[in-house]
């Protein structure tokens, strides 16, 4: 009797651990499908090494982590190229990287539950070793084209005017947009904020309509008062406007919201009206002119040559849709006392990540900081699986960084932005390096005295290279179209 009862009880303690097996690897698979966070690798037993690497693959095997590889600096030489870091020629101080944090992106981030939202909000906003460290937002000045609907801050009846602005109120903002913001300025409360309205209230403009039409000239004083009211009631909220665009997209007259402003009309307006306003009331919010396409670089430079008008404005900002980044160059060499900014640049959905990859790394993290920009976004934060919210008539296709539905996905954009905003920290400056052959890259030097290099193979193989400097060289290899980030 002893003897069988051992026996059964040896098999059923079989049976335990079996039916434990099952439970877990079941549990395992049904989680496989929500992406987690970038993480640090284990770290029991890590490797020595002076240059911390943070890797993200084409093909999405590795997707923006650090690896647990030896680099060190060291005397000598080899036959493969070198990239050459030279902390002493100096260019740019960096003002941050982030995104767009439209009101469609607020919406959805909002709508998590508490833990989930404030989870992701650290993951994208803290600046500590475990979260990606976003330090530069764009929001809309009223609704963009991804809202859920067009609107400005004074809607009254149509033939209806304002112009004491009694109907004036950012309400709109206060479900979502400025929740969120709240709580972002509560983890990084040096996040920078750029403000652009897609358009001014429609009983200003010339066709009464949200798509398209311009600004009436008799309406410059009050749309400036506009904007001051704007300042002021976000900062009531405990929100500061950075800077502000005076129009995005000037010359773009086809989306909703839209409104077109040639750059005569901008010089008069911020010469006359907006700079005045803004000095009048002891406003410090930066005015950044154009903030569109590269194409088109006379339309800043031709107000920067208004001293009137030059006088009031920090710098201008640009988009890629059109035209070639060192187009910013050609505004820098023009005006060299003023500064530049990349404000916007899509992922347009399904996407391609390796393409998309390549694509905005090459022109935006390296191309836009080599030709004299302070900040590179991303346009923009969030969207559903399918694209909305948008307007009618808006971006139907943009891929957000994350796609927000049953959970939360992280995309390209997300990826592209972090290999710079975790490590390249605000007051940061950019340093020279060298470019040899395919292995493109921008370096900075950090306040805190660290050294950053980005660098995207463009070739079409494996390729191994030196980073030197000092004298001293630490050689690494990238796969092709794959991007690192160095930090030592």
């Amino acid at each position: 009797m002893d003897n069988f009862c051992r026996k059964y009880a040896f098999l059923g303690l079989w049976v335990l651990v079996f039916l434990f097996a099952v439970s877990g690897c079941k549990k395992k698979s049904e989680s496989a499908n929500v992406e987690p966070p970038p993480v640090d690798p284990p770290t029991d037993t890590p490797a020595k090494t002076d240059v911390s690497f943070w890797l993200t693959k084409p093909d999405q095997s590795v997707k923006f982590k650090k690896q647990n590889t030896s680099l060190l600096f060291s005397i000598g030489s080899n036959s493969y190229p070198a990239i050459d870091i030279d902390t002493t020629v100096v260019y740019q101080t960096i003002d941050g990287f982030g995104y767009a944090l439209t009101g469609g992106s607020a919406s959805l981030i909002n709508g998590l539950s508490g833990a989930v939202r404030d989870t992701l909000l650290n993951e994208l906003f803290l600046t500590d070793s475990t979260h990606i460290g976003v330090s530069y937002l764009r929001i809309s000045i009223g609704a963009s084209d991804l809202s859920s609907s067009a609107f400005t801050y004074d809607d009254i009846p149509s033939g209806q005017t304002d112009v004491s602005l009694t109907q004036f109120s950012i309400d709109r903002e206060k479900p979502d947009l400025i929740p969120v913001l709240k709580k972002i300025v509560a983890l990084n409360p040096h996040i920078k904020i750029l403000g652009s309205p897609w358009t001014a209230p429609v009983w200003m403009k010339t066709n009464n309509g949200f798509v398209g039409g311009s600004l009436k000239p008799e309406y410059y004083p009050v749309y400036a008062q506009y904007l001051v009211k704007y300042i002021q009631a976000m900062k009531a909220e405990g929100i500061t406007i950075d800077a502000i665009t005076p129009q995005n997209e000037p010359l773009h007259g086809g989306n909703n919201p839209s409104m077109v402003m040639q750059a005569s009309e901008q010089a008069d307006f911020i010469k006359n009206h907006l700079g005045p306003a803004f000095q009048d009331a002891g406003i410090q919010t930066k005015i950044i002119i154009y903030d569109h396409n590269a194409d088109r670089p006379d339309y800043p430079i031709s107000i920067l040559n208004d001293p009137d008008a030059k006088k009031y404005i920090d710098g201008s900002a640009f988009h890629l849709y059109a035209g070639a980044i060192s187009a910013l160059s050609q505004v820098h060499n023009a005006h060299p006392d003023k500064n530049l900014y990349f404000t916007e640049q899509w992922v347009g959905g399904p996407g391609n990540f390796s393409n998309d990859l390549q694509w905005n790394v090459e022109n935006l993290i390296i191309g836009a900081t080599r030709n004299w920009s302070r900040n590179v976004l991303e346009w923009n934060l969030a969207a559903d699986p399918e694209y909305r919210p948008y307007t009618n008539g808006g971006c139907n296709t943009c891929l957000g960084a994350l796609t927000i539905g049953a959970s939360v996905t992280r995309n390209v954009s997300y990826y592209i932005i972090a290999h710079a905003s975790k490590f390249v920290r605000p007051g940061s400056v950019r340093i020279d390096s060298s470019i040899p052959g395919a292995l493109l890259n921008v370096a900075f030097k950090t306040p805190d005295g660290k050294k950053v290099l980005i660098v995207l193979n463009k070739g079409t193989s494996a390729q191994a290279f030196n980073i030197r400097f000092n004298g001293k060289i630490v050689t690494s290899t990238l796969d092709a179209g794959a991007v690192g980030t160095y930090i030592w």
